[in-house]
């Protein structure tokens, strides 16, 4: 693989590329030293051209000035390292450039394997995520009022005279999907990288769950397993029974995937904990803890995946037989994992006073962030370009 860390001509026109997606790539030394280990030198200029949109085989040869026989090739390695899509439609194949995040940051760590340093890439993508906080890419991932991702609640304990409807319920979600498939978790199986596992002891052998279109596409490349639906909420389930909080696509129709996320190693549920309370949309829901039943515990805390649960305001006052726990209403996800660990029945989940709704589309999700962050219009002049003649 060519080392292009130190080669600006051939990386930068690839990440002006990945800056026009909603959720662009900060510019640094360590975002080119992960590109330089991901794209070779061809791959670096042939993602550089691809537009926003699907596209065939003859429309990349038109655009990169490559012919068919040898872009061919380069489109096939591509999508096995999960850097391009590719679809097919009518006997038609089109290929899509994968965003960064969520793309194929994500798409690394699917799998094992040997093609790529996932120890070197592991040490860098942390780094990365972490750098320069709200100016860097946890700004650009997080900062947007509308959010890229959206939790899902654990229905089995919302309010009896409530209810979910189909895009907020994760089982419904399964059902309704054309194609489901497990993965591997990436951020899981990144921290292996770095030496550390799940506190909670969660797998991170099939444990995240792809959707669709995308999950066709993930399974053909060897990224993740076909299941059915009857494994697929199995894998619910058992994510329910160690605390994890469900993540999902912020949208309402056909969401392409199901995380399953823990506090110490998720790095969606870290952006939270960084101070980005608004970084993942709520669920319907908010949970509150009855100060007469709690005994403090600790339980709770333990458990919440956004550790937004701590101890009650003016409660060091109070001896500690008193202490009871309070929840951060304006953190809080709703989500329901610390329901069931409360020995004491004093947590419970009450309706919000205004109820989240997602954007209805990928593309009006898109849209949307786009707009937030004043990159709208190159967006909808390359979708006009392509309904011309």
């Amino acid at each position: 693989m060519g080392h292009l860390a130190g080669r600006k001509s051939a990386l930068t026109p690839l990440i002006d590329r990945l800056n026009r997606y909603p959720i662009g790539l900060v510019d640094s030394a360590l975002l080119r030293e992960i590109l330089s280990r991901l794209f070779d030198e061809t791959e670096a200029f042939v993602g550089s051209c691809f537009p926003l949109h699907e596209s065939t085989l003859g429309e990349l040869v038109e655009r990169t000035g490559l012919s068919n026989e040898h872009l061919l090739p380069v489109l096939e390695r591509m999508a096995d390292k999960g850097l391009v899509m590719d679809m097919e439609f009518a006997g038609t194949t089109y290929y899509l450039l994968v965003p960064g995040l969520i793309g194929f940051m994500e798409f690394t760590f699917m799998r094992r394997r040997a093609d790529v340093p996932l120890a070197d890439l592991a040490q860098l993508m942390t780094q990365y995520l972490k750098e320069n906080g709200q100016a860097g890419q946890s700004g650009e991932f997080f900062g947007s009022r509308t959010q890229l991702t959206r939790a899902l609640v654990h229905d089995a304990h919302i309010p009896v005279r409530s209810h979910i409807t189909a895009y907020e319920d994760a089982r419904r979600i399964i059902q309704e999907a054309d194609f489901c498939a497990v993965t591997l978790c990436y951020c899981r199986h990144k921290k292996e990288h770095l030496g550390d596992v799940c506190r909670k002891g969660a797998p991170v052998e099939d444990i995240c769950m792809v959707l669709g279109e995308g999950a066709r596409f993930l399974v053909r490349r060897g990224f993740a397993r076909e299941r059915d639906k009857a494994s697929m909420l199995k894998t619910l389930d058992d994510a329910r029974s160690l605390g994890l909080t469900h993540v999902t696509d912020n949208v309402r129709e056909r969401p392409s995937f199901i995380c399953n996320c823990c506090r110490c190693c998720c790095e969606l549920m870290a952006g939270v904990q960084m101070g980005f309370n608004e970084g993942i949309a709520k669920t319907p829901f908010l949970v509150e803890i009855d100060p007469g039943r709690c005994n403090y515990c600790g339980a709770c805390l333990k458990t919440c995946n956004v550790k937004c649960i701590g101890l009650a305001a003016g409660a060091r006052q109070v001896p500690r037989a008193a202490r009871y726990a309070a929840v951060d209403a304006s953190v809080c996800l709703g989500c329901g994992a610390c329901v069931a660990v409360c020995d004491q029945g004093a947590i419970h989940l009450v309706e919000r006073a205004r109820r989240p709704r997602p954007p209805k589309t990928r593309r009006q999700l898109f849209g949307r962030i786009l707009w937030e962050k004043g990159r709208l219009w190159p967006f909808a002049l390359d979708r006009m370009k392509r309904r011309l003649p």
